[in-house]
């Protein structure tokens, strides 16, 4: 008789724990929505997901399953998804009768004069749950792969307007006053305090702010649309403020020769 005869079947797993004490049987007055429970069964892509998930949560050898347990715990699972009245794959009915024939064959006497060794039982489902490991193991590692629309998306570029940006960029090259506005950063961090506003900086503030600064004046000095005391961060919202001015050809930056400071003034006063 084989070692899964005498094997002493373990209780019903637990369904919950309360205060440490696990709990085997559904109490008679629970009430349980309809539906309620159906994500249990959906945790399991199948009924060898399932029986898998057995094996490894007891860290069982595969090659060698013991039969007799892990049939009363799928069983055992069968029966607790009946009690919550949750509809069952015929799937997972099927493999159930399958293990408790493997279970009956493994109880049955072999022939002692029988010439050749009898398959172990066993070996059929054996090899089904070994293969689903492999693909279920090579499922997780390309899961973990970066996926499209998931960890990667695609970047959509409207060509058109790109090349309308470009074409609203100024005449002075966009590392002349990158320089300017370096020069004008290391002013600021010259300054030992500067004031610290609570209200926050706006581009389209600041955008309005050098508009009227411009107005009545035939051009001003680059530096001197910056507030140096609102610091750095005031500096950069002013620099965005006139690049943005600039793309929509509301200003214009000029240098009147080489190597001499920027100027700005409105596209008004350059058409007049």
């Amino acid at each position: 008789m084989s070692q899964d005869a005498v094997e002493v079947l373990d209780p019903p797993p637990a369904f919950a724990i309360v205060n440490g004490a696990p709990f085997n049987k559904l109490p008679d007055d629970l009430y349980i929505p309809p539906d309620a429970l159906e994500v249990l069964l959906e945790t399991f892509e199948g009924p060898l997901d399932l029986l898998l998930y057995l094996i490894r949560r007891q860290n069982l050898d595969i090659v060698n399953i013991p039969i007799a347990r892990i049939t009363h715990q799928y069983i055992a699972y069968i029966q607790v998804m009946t009690e919550l009245n949750l509809e069952l794959a015929a799937e997972y009915l099927v493999m159930a009768a399958l293990l408790a024939e493997i279970k009956s064959r493994m109880l049955l006497p072999r022939q002692p004069d029988a010439e050749d060794e009898e398959e172990d039982p066993r070996a059929t489902l054996i090899r089904r749950l070994q293969e689903y490991e492999l693909i279920k193991n090579a499922a997780e590692e390309i899961d973990q792969l970066p996926r499209v629309e998931r960890d990667i998306f695609e970047i959509n570029v409207d060509v058109s307007a790109l090349k309308s940006a470009e074409q609203n960029l100024p005449d002075i090259q966009l590392k002349e006053m990158l320089l300017a506005f370096q020069d004008v950063l290391k002013r600021v961090e010259q300054l030992s305090h500067h004031q610290i506003t609570k209200e926050p900086l706006s581009v389209r503030e600041r955008m309005s702010t050098i508009l009227e600064n411009l107005k009545g004046a035939d051009s001003l000095l680059f530096s001197q649309l910056f507030i140096r005391k609102e610091g750095r961060h005031g500096v950069v919202v002013s620099f965005l403020a006139i690049l943005e001015l600039s793309k929509e050809r509301l200003i214009d930056i000029i240098q009147p020769e080489p190597f001499a400071e920027l100027r700005v003034r409105t596209a008004a006063t350059a058409e007049s």
